[in-house]
């Protein structure tokens, strides 16, 4: 006897479990009255114990909000307190700074509502060299003259003064002048006698230049008139070479051989070349005859070629129709076997459809209904 093992048991208990609760759907499902004017008190009852769930979640959903409400709102009431403290001792701050560092004297502008203004400013008057004695202020008139004595103590003095330093300027002046005239009067005698040995020298050199560029000239017109005659006689030789040359020369001796190029015999220079003679000219015309004669042969090969040529396509073109007739007539035949064996077969097929269709055919009875219906789901 086998052990039992928990997980068998819970097999069991689910199973049976269904099986249960598919009987009794079977009896809700398959009892006609129930189904059709009765009501179902089991599914009332779960939908009402449903219901009450529902609601006793939203009430404690709603709870739970009202109490994070009330907790947000305490958070906020401190929140307040510490914002009103925390104002409260920043104004106290500013004021103290104020009074501390910002005091009412320390103003750029204090001068103008300063209540002790008129104690601390100066008098009308301090003396006469006040600035602030305008005309307008009618603390000092015209015609005052308060300081006559020293005034007239240091324009003297300055007067003196200036009479010493005119001096002094009038004698250095002159001290200075008459140095200047001195230098001058040197300056102007070391040049003159520079000049007169310059001069000297100049005209020394003058005529040694002329004196050696005469003889220079001389001996350059006698070198010329040298040159001159070797010249002459070297163009009169140079002359009977040419007429002796040109005179026995190819171009006047007309020498055919001058015309052979250096890149082979058959090759001429065409500014030497004087024509061909009598035994290239014969050549030439047998050479052009001999060619003619073999175009002509060559044309009638060609000829006799192109005709047997177009001979043999007829012959192919020929046997190609009649093999095309006889592929032709070989379909024809075919197609005719091929249509009768269509035609056996279908009359075949016909037949056996109808067979078919005749032992196929067949009544319902009741025992195809019963197998329907036979379960809740």
């Amino acid at each position: 006897m086998e052990a039992a093992l928990p997980k068998d048991l819970a097999q069991e208990a689910a199973l049976a479990k269904r099986r249960h609760a598919e009987i009794c759907r079977q009896k809700r499902v398959f009892d006609a009255r129930n189904r059709i004017l009765g009501g179902d008190t089991e599914a009332w009852d779960a939908q009402v114990h449903d219901q009450k769930i529902k609601e006793a979640t939203e009430k404690a959903r709603h709870e739970t909000f009202a109490a994070e409400m009330r907790h947000n709102d305490k958070i906020m009431c401190i929140l307040q307190d510490r914002e009103r403290r925390d104002r409260k001792n920043l104004c106290k701050a500013i004021n103290d700074f104020q009074q501390n560092f910002q005091k009412p004297e320390t103003r750029r502008e204090f001068d103008l509502s300063d209540p002790l203004a008129l104690k601390k400013d100066l008098p009308a008057r301090v003396s006469d060299n006040d600035l602030r004695n305008t005309v307008s202020g009618l603390q000092k008139f015209m015609g005052e003259d308060l300081n006559f004595k020293e005034r007239k103590k240091f324009q003297e003095e300055q007067n003196r003064e200036w009479s010493l330093q005119q001096k002094r300027e009038w004698e250095q002046a002159r001290a200075d002048h008459k140095l200047a005239e001195d230098f001058y009067t040197q300056t102007r005698l070391q040049f003159d006698e520079a000049a007169r040995s310059l001069q000297k020298l100049e005209s020394a050199t003058r005529r040694a230049t002329c004196a050696a560029v005469k003889e220079f000239n001389k001996k350059q017109a006698v070198a010329s008139a040298e040159r001159k005659r070797q010249e002459r006689a070297q163009e009169q030789e140079d002359n009977l070479a040419e007429i002796s040359g040109l005179l026995s020369g190819d171009l006047l001796t007309e020498n055919p051989l001058q015309a052979v190029s250096s890149f082979g015999p058959h090759r001429v220079v065409p500014d030497r070349w004087k024509g061909m003679s009598r035994e290239q000219l014969a050549e030439i015309r047998l050479t052009q005859k001999q060619q003619v004669q073999e175009k002509l042969r060559c044309q009638e090969e060609q000829r006799l070629c192109n005709m047997d040529w177009d001979r043999r396509r007829i012959q192919k073109a020929r046997a190609s129709l009649l093999c095309d007739r006889q592929q032709q007539r070989l379909q024809r035949g075919l197609r005719k076997a091929l249509d009768c064996s269509n035609l056996s077969l279908a009359q075949e097929q016909h037949s056996r459809k109808k067979y078919m269709n005749d032992m196929n055919t067949n009544q319902l009875s009741e025992d195809y209904f019963t197998q329907f219906n036979t379960r809740s789901r």
